[in-house]
């Protein structure tokens, strides 16, 4: 049996309301569990994607040194399996900050393959990986997270949305 759908007929869509919640329940869940005294060093966003969690998270649990990691794992025209390929780095956090990750609260908006976050967490080994949803296969490289969604599930994002007009399914609509 073969799966015909297309990407947003098994889509699962975040408003930035919802993301916002999200985020805030992932910082809920993360008070308290860093090394100093329960506090994060520092927030490192996986960009793009975790640049919106990371900032929410970092206000939530008073974090006020912010950096990013710019990963590319997937060819420009999206995320499908054949166009995967090898992750790769494009702009690392402070090396002197970060270090090995102890003590630094690394973010993602989302874990699907994995193979983004095996980079990271190979690079940063003692850091805490957390990101807002997962999928199956890129669970087991995330320490916490919120909402799981099947492996065949395609998120949108609010940053991928726009609101536009659309037509109702009967009548005329003048």
């Amino acid at each position: 049996m073969t799966n015909d759908l297309l990407p947003h007929e098994k889509g699962f869509h975040v408003s930035w309301d919802q993301l916002h919640r999200d985020a805030r329940a992932l910082a809920w869940r993360l008070q308290g569990h860093g090394p100093e005294d329960g506090g994060w060093k520092a927030v490192v966003a996986i960009t793009r994607g975790g640049m919106a969690p990371a900032m929410i998270i970092a206000r939530e649990l008073d974090i006020r040194t912010v950096d990013t990691i710019s990963v590319k794992s997937y060819h420009s025209g999206g995320g499908k399996a054949d166009q995967r390929r090898e992750a790769q780095v494009l702009k690392s956090p402070d090396a002197e900050l970060v270090g090995d990750g102890d003590g630094i609260l690394i973010i993602d908006d989302l874990v699907d393959s994995g193979k983004t976050l095996e980079l990271v967490r190979s690079l940063y080994p003692k850091a805490h990986v957390a990101t807002v949803y997962a999928k199956p296969m890129g669970k087991p490289m995330v320490d916490s997270y919120i909402t799981e969604v099947s492996q065949d599930t395609w998120i949108f994002f609010p940053w991928d949305m726009a609101l536009q007009y659309v037509k109702p399914y009967r009548g005329d609509s003048d």
